[in-house]
């Protein structure tokens, strides 16, 4: 099944941009970096899931690098990081749409491209799952810290449910652009959800 629209394009290459943009402002405000260690977090950031998934599916080289647009929209990310931090800052919620658009559109070509390759279901959704949040998890490790979709906010499992969701809607029939776009609405309304209400994935009982 083709999912290659000028739409899903379009939000895969927002969703690169936001991504570079939220790992540059991680790193800015959790290390004091360079200009290069800035722009290099943010790229790791936007292109490390994607990477990830292709070599998983053996699709090399991985697409991030072939298509110029996705290195420059990661790269200029980084650069508004490091130059408009403090500006950014205050668009804290534009930021986090934008980065709940890259994880719902990541989520669901993934787990769709994984499908269309002979992958099983569980295997897809894996797939899916590590290209929305792999990305996120470099970043976390390169500034020293546990991975933020280890211990905080709902981030993994909203794109896990995006991935099965894609693939359901695909087994029941509704193919192409509909069922790709309400799998990612579906995951785009938990994220947002678990930010505007604060919720978070069950801890386990007792002190830390």
């Amino acid at each position: 099944m083709s999912t290659e629209t000028p739409l899903l394009l379009v939000l895969d290459l927002i969703g690169t941009f936001a991504f570079a943009l939220n790992g540059a402002l991680t790193a800015v405000r959790a290390e004091r970096l360079d200009i290069f260690g800035v722009v290099t977090v943010g790229m790791f950031t936007a292109l490390g899931g994607g990477t990830i998934r292709d070599i998983l599916l053996d699709s090399l080289p991985p697409a991030t690098f072939v298509d110029v647009r996705y290195l420059a929209l990661a790269a200029a990310g980084g650069l508004l990081a490091f130059f408009l931090g403090r500006l950014l800052e205050r668009l804290s919620t534009f930021i986090n749409v934008l980065d709940a658009i890259g994880l719902s559109v990541f989520a669901v070509l993934s787990a769709y491209k994984a499908s269309t390759l002979g992958f099983g279901v569980v295997q897809a959704i894996i797939v899916g799952t590590i290209t929305a949040v792999g990305g996120g998890t470099i970043r976390d490790i390169m500034i020293g810290r546990v991975p933020t979709v280890l211990r905080t906010e709902l981030y993994a499992i909203p794109a896990m449910i995006g991935a099965g969701g894609a693939l359901a809607a695909n087994a029941v029939g509704v193919h192409g652009l509909p069922g790709t776009l309400g799998a990612a609405a579906l995951c785009f309304a938990i994220r947002m959800l678990s930010l505007r209400f604060n919720i978070h994935a069950p801890y386990r009982p007792g002190p830390p």
